[in-house]
């Protein structure tokens, strides 16, 4: 066994990357404090072909020094949009026809392993704020509310990290890019 070459893994170049099928995905990021997570988000939109990230509130936009950081250039492959306000940026998705669902702790939330996409739906996941979670004027506006089981002492798990399980699961569920 040997790890691939960079030739041998095949990447997409920016300009492949953006004229390609996308996963009709978005993420919302609704103030997140941590310029890290925000470049790890971008990160994984990357990995995983995201169609875009929603950047509302406090949430620090590119360029920046500490989003590049953990970004490694996916700011330039992954479209995004500043948006004010989480609330107005979920007004316009649901305009779009995004079915709106929020990663919370909340009444009523399913747990990750029970959702499924329906085929052909588009997505907006939101994310919130890493001390206070999603804003909860947002709440009545979303279509469904989403959480990710644990088991241990602490009630939650770093935004770059829950983005990762979430975005990894929601991907196998719609397999798209199941024939590439």
């Amino acid at each position: 066994m040997k790890k691939l070459t960079m030739p041998e893994l095949r990447r997409l170049t920016v300009e492949e990357f953006k004229s390609s099928e996308k996963l009709p995905v978005v993420v919302v990021l609704d103030n997140i404090r941590s310029q890290n997570n925000i470049g790890s988000v971008f990160r994984t939109s990357d990995a995983f072909r995201l169609a875009g990230i929603y950047l509302c509130g406090i949430t620090a936009t590119p360029p920046h020094r500490e989003i590049h950081k953990t970004a490694l250039g996916a700011t330039e492959s992954v479209d995004w949009v500043y948006v004010p306000t989480t609330l107005e940026a979920v007004k316009e998705l649901h305009s779009k026809g995004f079915t709106i669902l929020a990663i919370e702790q909340a009444e009523g939330s399913i747990k990750l392993s029970e959702y499924l996409p329906t085929p052909g739906e588009k997505l907006a996941v939101i994310f919130g704020n890493e001390v206070n979670g999603i804003e909860e004027e947002v709440l009545p506006h979303v279509q469904g509310c989403i959480e990710i089981p644990q088991y241990g002492t602490k009630h939650s798990i770093n935004i770059s990290v829950a983005v990762g399980i979430v975005i990894w699961d929601i991907f196998n569920k719609m397999n798209i890019f199941k024939n590439i």
